[in-house]
């Protein structure tokens, strides 16, 4: 499987004008290839292939007065920039005809030299290199010093090199990796996602929800007041912009580094993971969606699920409309009304549940069944077998009068 390594990058003051020159000559190019493709589907021309668009865009560029200077940047990084613009077009194309499943994708826009971040692509055509320094060559850039955290696992198949809002330089590496399994254990987890506690296992324990963006909301507020009183167009406006921007960072890379540790001890511990399939985007369209985009659930799942696969775990994903936490995890019945308000409830059958908790345990029962069957579809060795069928119906709640033993029955 592919991963990204992403690390700081401290390019010298020379080498920034290069980047920014590298950067501006990828932007031109994409537009360039854009304008051509988009004016091509207005007068209902054929679409206009790489190889065309290469020549016309990149090659007699080069020999314009306006485009002299896309010679100065390594053309790899000039390729990659029309191999962007085909990526935006068969996205598109792929999602109003509907092969592509999620949200719909609009057609491409024009980049800005505005935009506050810059990104450009540097492949192996392009000989890029780590050096005995420690520090990344690119073409016509340099030797710009990284800032290592940890080695790479693998030589890179490419490099991107990425300028944020907040200024700062990162290189982001593309490096194939194998799995590396991990000591099989016996424990399973089910995770319940929620607000008040950002994570809620099986086994009773609470995760509290950092809540970095609240915690950090005196100091934005503070900097987007000091923002909005700059002119326009003014250098103290960039200054305090570049400001709100570093803040706002602060608070993603502190996120992102408690999703990581917490993904990675439940993977570690655990050799089985059910989660909860939530519908984040329909969340964020309520009263509760700074809260939910400050929790990142996506992000999150996203790392448990790609940890697994490289350690040799089991991750699951539970149907949304599986009602986690209605249902008593003693008895089997789901309860008929459960507002959110609701943190703890008795079930009928005189269990007593903590909201949370127990939909973690329905979660983590849900997660074998739907593990069972779909080991028996598959079969053990993963592939499938012809006329295999689930093992047993999918999880559901016995009706009343089906339950216990009736008079007469043998």
């Amino acid at each position: 499987m592919r991963l990204r390594y992403s690390f700081r990058i401290d390019p010298t003051p020379g080498q920034r004008v290069a980047l920014a020159r590298a950067f501006g000559c990828a932007r031109v190019v994409f537009n360039d290839a854009l304008a051509i493709r988009t004016q091509a589907y207005e007068q209902g021309s054929p679409f206009v292939t790489d190889a065309e668009l290469s020549v016309r865009v990149i090659t007699a560029g080069k020999t314009r007065a306006d485009r002299a200077w896309l010679g100065e940047v390594s053309v790899v990084v000039l390729q990659q920039a029309l191999a962007d613009c085909t990526t935006a077009f068969r996205n598109f194309f792929a999602s109003i005809s509907g092969k592509r499943k999620g949200p719909r994708v609009g057609a491409p826009r024009f980049r800005s030299r505005k935009d506050h971040r810059q990104a450009i692509r540097f492949t192996r055509n392009a000989r890029f290199c780590v050096t005995e320094a420690g520090r990344l060559r690119l073409p016509k850039i340099g030797d710009v010093p990284v800032r290592w955290s940890r080695d790479l696992p693998a030589a890179p198949s490419s490099v991107t090199v990425i300028k944020d809002a907040a200024g700062r330089y990162h290189a982001s590496f593309v490096v194939e990796v194998t799995a590396q399994p991990l000591p099989v254990v016996d424990a399973e987890v089910g995770i319940d996602l929620g607000l008040g506690h950002f994570a809620v296992l099986s086994d009773g324990r609470k995760i509290s929800s950092p809540r970095f963006l609240r915690r950090a909301g005196k100091k934005l507020k503070k900097l987007q007041k000091a923002l909005s009183r700059k002119e326009k167009g003014s250098s103290n406006r960039a200054k305090a912009r570049s400001k709100v921007a570093r803040a706002h960072a602060g608070v993603a890379d502190a996120r992102r580094e408690f999703h990581h540790q917490l993904s990675t001890a439940i993977v570690r511990d655990n050799q089985a993971i059910y989660v909860e399939d939530l519908a984040v985007r329909g969340l964020a369209r309520t009263r509760l969606a700074m809260s939910v985009h400050d929790a990142g659930w996506s992000a999150f799942v996203a790392m448990l699920e790609y940890k697994a696969k490289l350690y040799g775990r089991v991750f699951v994903r539970i149907d949304r409309w599986f009602p986690s936490s209605k249902l008593c995890s003693a008895c089997g019945v789901i309860a008929t009304s459960m507002p959110l308000g609701v943190r703890e409830w008795s079930c009928a059958c005189g269990a007593v549940h903590d909201r949370d908790v127990n939909a973690a345990v329905n979660i983590l029962a849900a997660g074998r069944a739907e593990r069972l069957n779909a080991s028996h579809i598959r079969g053990r060795d993963g592939a499938s077998r012809p006329g295999g069928g689930r093992v047993r119906p999918p999880f559901t709640v016995a009706p009343a009068d089906e339950a216990g033993s009736h008079r007469g029955a043998a």
